[in-house]
């Protein structure tokens, strides 16, 4: 006896088709949270004049929720196959309105020198200009580097919104130096990869030019 074959529709692909995800999934909402606690967390920041150890704990509290929703939005989009294009935009824009908002209210307040506020910025900003330059010829990948990067900035400035004293003070002073060390680095190190995979690619167009002639 011989199988019936099963309808078009119920074959391959087709049985299952992949739906686009909803632009309302839960790592969107996350990411909108992240969004919609930068204003929240710039006003507890300057609550009772900026230096009420209350108010900045309470200021670490959403800095801290917001640095969570960071690791698991992305974990999730990726991992359940809800991406967006949406989310590709919002993720790295709530991600550097965060943390670039308590970089410049730190400063502001004069809990952290302006320098290194510049520095981490212009880094951020400067490496995401670099990505869209070079991607057409394809994607630069998160390193190790950038991961500690990023984990040491959020435990860093986490620890200078808290109004610590005595040795904790001194330590998260230690760990801010590691975190521009680390920023540095690592920027320099996406700016030469950029150059090579802008290189490779500029190569790979031109033999294609050669070849169609």
């Amino acid at each position: 006896m011989t199988d019936t074959p099963a309808p078009a529709d119920e074959v391959g692909p087709r049985a299952h088709p992949r739906r686009a995800p909803a632009l309302w999934n839960i790592a969107n909402v996350l990411t909108m949270v992240r969004l919609l606690l930068v204003p929240g967390f710039v006003l507890l920041m300057f609550a009772e004049g900026g230096h009420d150890p209350a108010w900045r704990s309470v200021a670490w509290a959403a800095f801290t929720v917001a640095m969570i929703t960071d690791l698991f939005d992305g974990e999730l989009a990726r991992r359940h196959n809800l991406v967006t294009d949406f989310g590709k935009i919002a993720d790295p824009i709530a991600d550097k309105a965060i943390m670039g908002a308590a970089l410049i209210c730190l400063s502001a307040l004069s809990d952290l020198p302006w320098w290194v506020t510049v520095v981490i910025l212009v880094r951020e900003l400067g490496i995401t200009v670099l990505r869209f330059w070079v991607i057409r010829h394809g994607v630069i990948p998160a390193s190790r580097g950038g991961k500690a990067k990023t984990l040491t900035q959020g435990v860093a400035v986490g620890m200078y919104i808290l109004a610590l004293t005595g040795p904790l003070a001194t330590l998260r002073w230690w760990v801010m130096a590691v975190a521009v060390v680390l920023t540095v680095a690592t920027g320099l190190d996406y700016v030469r990869q950029a150059v090579v995979l802008r290189r490779a690619g500029l190569a790979r167009e031109a033999d294609r030019g050669e070849g169609s002639r």
